[in-house]
């Protein structure tokens, strides 16, 4: 059986709220790598909300830092965009 990889973040009133990684990728742009996630939940249409931050590896551990730059956020919608048209055409 393959299990999902789960991981436990905190919200900003320190409840744990368990996520799973989508996908992961390291843009050659920005030289970091982002992991785009969901906690499962959906939004008002009923679409599941999905979330991005940089995920970087260091001597303390693995954190996931927010995205702050507008320039980040369009590649991070660029690659999301095209995971869903090829998914579509997959499904066709």
């Amino acid at each position: 059986m393959n299990e999902k990889q789960k991981f436990v973040i905190l919200d900003d009133k320190g409840k744990e709220i368990e996520c799973e990684p989508l996908f992961t990728f390291e843009s050659e742009e920005t030289k970091k790598q982002y992991v785009v996630y969901t906690d499962n939940s959906k939004d008002k249409n009923g679409n599941v909300r999905v979330f991005a931050s940089i995920y970087n590896v260091s001597e303390k551990g693995n954190e996931l830092l927010p995205i702050k730059s507008e320039k980040e956020w369009k590649i991070i919608e660029t690659i999301i965009e095209s995971i869903q048209e090829e998914t579509k055409k997959a499904q066709e």
